[in-house]
């Protein structure tokens, strides 16, 4: 899961040079993780994922303004879940 959000990072035009980790966000019970390398914080057509660190381990993906962008974050993401294996 951590590598899947990080990996929407990494294929983010935005900061895609930084590594989220899981961090204790005000408001929730459990660590959080989030990608967000959009040009405008806080937008909901810009592509971002999140996560709770607890089960069922389910990233929350939204937005994302090309085929191409979305389809180039998420082939990185898979990428990094298939090199932990």
């Amino acid at each position: 899961l951590i590598s899947f959000i990080q990996g929407i990072q990494m294929g983010s035009p935005v900061d895609s040079h930084v590594i989220p980790e899981p961090w204790d966000m005000p408001g929730y019970q459990d660590k959080v993780i989030m990608a967000a390398g959009g040009f405008i914080q806080g937008s909901s057509i810009e592509l971002s994922a999140d996560a709770p660190i607890r089960e069922p381990y389910i990233a929350y993906v939204q937005g994302g303004l090309t085929y191409p962008q979305v389809k180039l974050a998420m082939a990185i993401a898979l990428n990094n879940i298939y090199k932990e294996e």
